[in-house]
């Protein structure tokens, strides 16, 4: 405790130093903190000046300073008895009480300082690694690409001129190999600009379903020769032209049913596009890419996204791969604004689904709003409604007593053909579904295409709990609704 004049201050044992002084610039009291850091036994009586030389100056009977009382913290250099100095954080006051008295706190920063100093050292070292890291990556890959290409264009050349089946059957494999070498490059690079964050996208306008042909024309030959079939739907409501870095859609596209294709055997690979929101000239695009085969466990869902991770060894080891693809995909459709998750059980398949956002020309709007005034009065003629003079298109507008109708009337429909497992014709009312909850809130409609998906996948169990999730919420009021009848 410091016991002045007339008060008592408890600071004796706090930890920064404190050190208190009069006009004249002389020091009364000293806590036991800045005793020990200033290497004296007894600072009582000495000057301030003596304290901080650089600060505080003697001037006739007081003292001359520059320092701004207050309780502003300034940088200072503390001198200790012994001459040597060390930097300080302080601030100093007038004592309200006791005018003309001014009491100084001090932190010592050496520690501080030394360690920014270590940190700062640390981040330039940390910096320069990953500066040689990726330049070592981009001149490695380059090296391998150069005599991979090589390779690649002698076998091309050689294909032209060999007839012998055997040759032709050997030089076909070494094209593959080198193609999928140059598929594993392009991946390190590109996780390589990613995990940098130096990766760009480049937006430009394309035209939406030229892309999707341009990918379907890639993977169909590898598809119908593994003896699977292949089926490629896209809603009306996607745009023709959109605004998105194509590039890297294809990118995504293409790992997905790559996979798709390595890990299925028999069945089907299905790819469907939808449009799921739209704000002035951005929609999102949402996308399911589904497969009947090998699945994958609920707990080993999380690893699929990870740096260099598969499920298992023995999944490297029988079909290949670095593990890199599905962690690049996931960043970059992140890079769009969307996300990507995958559904499915062990041995049932696996479903991936992922959204992104692209812009939309205002040509394209308008035409797009055209598109759903033709939708709604085609859901409104097929509606047969009985009332003449009723709104033409309350039918198509999710949330009217009309499309809520027609919308109840077919989901009885639908459960109807998943209990009598007509899974072909529950999809087809799943598709009337679907579109008559084109305008309905994002929420609501990704309900929809969870049953949808289930309904794909000819999951009864899930296609019951997606369907009772969907039809027990009123979506124009919010309160509970009779599911249509389903059977549980």
């Amino acid at each position: 405790m410091y016991e002045g004049e007339n008060h008592v201050l408890p600071i004796e044992d706090a930890l920064e130093m404190i050190l208190v002084f009069d006009g004249t610039g002389v020091i009364s009291y000293a806590n036991a903190a800045a005793r020990k850091k200033l290497g004296s036994k007894e600072l009582s009586g000495r000057l301030v000046g003596d304290v901080f030389p650089g600060t505080f100056q003697k001037s006739g009977s007081g003292f001359a300073s520059d320092f701004q009382f207050g309780n502003d913290t300034r940088h200072l250099v503390a001198y200790r008895e012994n001459h040597t100095c060390f930097p300080v954080e302080a601030r100093i006051i007038e004592d309200g009480s006791h005018p003309g008295t001014y009491i100084c706190m001090a932190n010592d920063i050496l520690e501080k300082e030394h360690l920014g100093r270590e940190i700062g050292q640390v981040r330039e070292e940390a910096q320069q690694a990953e500066k040689v890291k990726a330049e070592f990556v981009a001149n490695v890959t380059h090296e391998l690409r150069t005599p991979v290409n090589g390779i690649l264009g002698n076998v091309r050349e050689l294909l032209g001129n060999v007839t012998d089946a055997e040759t032709l059957k050997s030089l076909r494999l070494i094209e593959r190999c080198c193609g999928d070498m140059n598929k594993i490059i392009n991946n390190i690079l590109d996780f390589s600009k990613l995990d940098a964050g130096k990766f760009v996208l480049e937006p430009r306008q394309f035209h939406f379903r030229n892309m999707l042909d341009y990918v379907k024309a890639q993977h169909i030959n590898k598809i119908t020769e593994k003896g699977l079939d292949f089926f490629m739907t896209v809603s009306p409501q996607v745009p023709e032209y959109v605004v998105g870095d194509e590039l890297r859609i294809v990118q995504i596209l293409n790992n997905l049913l790559s996979n798709a294709l390595k890990f299925t055997t028999v069945g089907k690979i299905t790819l469907e596009v939808l449009r799921t929101a739209r704000v002035e000239d951005k929609t999102e695009l949402f996308f399911i890419v589904s497969d009947s085969g090998i699945g994958v466990a609920e707990e080993d869902r999380d690893k699929l996204f990870q740096s260099f991770s598969q499920v298992d060894a023995s999944i490297s080891r029988k079909y290949g791969g670095t593990g890199l693809g599905l962690n690049i995909c996931k960043q970059l459709v992140e890079l769009m604004g969307g996300r990507i998750d995958v559904e499915g059980k062990k041995g049932k398949g696996s479903q991936f689904t992922f959204s992104i956002w692209v812009g939309v020309s205002e040509e394209e709007n308008k035409s797009q709003e055209s598109s759903d005034d033709v939708k709604a009065a085609f859901l409104h003629m097929a509606a047969q409604p009985e009332d003449p003079d009723e709104s033409f298109g309350e039918a198509g507008r999710y949330g009217t007593p009309k499309n809520q109708e027609i919308l109840k009337k077919n989901l009885s429909k639908l459960i109807l053909c998943v209990e009598m497992e007509n899974w072909e014709k529950a999809e087809m009312f799943m598709e009337t579904v679907r579109q008559l909850m084109e305008d309905a809130p994002p929420e609501r409609k990704r309900q929809a295409l969870k049953l949808k998906m289930a309904i794909q996948k000819e999951d009864y169990d899930k296609v019951i709990s997606e369907y009772h999730k969907l039809t027990q919420v009123n979506p124009a009021s919010g309160s509970e609704q009779c599911d249509g009848g389903a059977s549980g």
